[in-house]
């Protein structure tokens, strides 16, 4: 039988199997490498919303499929990049070090989690874009990356995790 663990427990079980770097590193890693995929694993919504230039979408709930040729969800830029560089991105920095564990088992061999996600991104004042390729205002992007928990959502027992 499987024991039970937490979201947390996943995320801090997939940590030393993972490389994590902080936006300014990632500010390097686009000057140096032009050939870097930045994988961006939220949802389509909220990649529409703002993003990094240039990044590519694949919500986290299609990943493995759109790894791997003939699935109808298949991205072939992504099929195609096991040896290069890719830099996962999430709002937080949470699904995307579980994005970049699942693409090291993959074959993924230069898959690394962008800490703080694009919270921190965003923080460092580094600018995203809109789907309409305009530039985003950094207090706009604050009020988007604020975790908005409904009371329903919450611990019953009154012990939530935000308090």
């Amino acid at each position: 039988m499987i024991a039970m663990v937490s979201y947390n427990d996943l995320i801090r079980n997939c940590l030393p199997e993972i490389k994590e770097i902080m936006p300014w590193d990632l500010v390097d890693r686009m000057k140096e490498n032009p050939d870097l995929l930045i994988l961006d694993v939220r949802e389509s919504y909220e990649f529409e919303a703002m993003h990094i230039s240039a990044s590519l979408n694949v919500p986290r709930g299609i990943l493995e499929s759109a790894c791997e040729w003939d699935y109808e969800d298949t991205v072939p830029e992504l099929v195609t990049a096991r040896k290069r560089e890719i830099v996962v991105v999430c709002r937080s920095g949470n699904r995307s070090i579980l994005a970049a564990y699942t693409l090291k088992q993959l074959g993924f061999e230069h898959a690394v989690s962008l800490r703080t996600g694009l919270r921190g991104w965003n923080d460092y004042e580094e600018p995203l874009f809109s789907s309409t390729g305009g530039k985003v205002d950094a207090v706009i992007a604050d009020d988007f990356f604020i975790a908005k928990v409904r009371l329903d959502q919450r611990k019953p027992d009154g012990k939530s995790l935000l308090d």
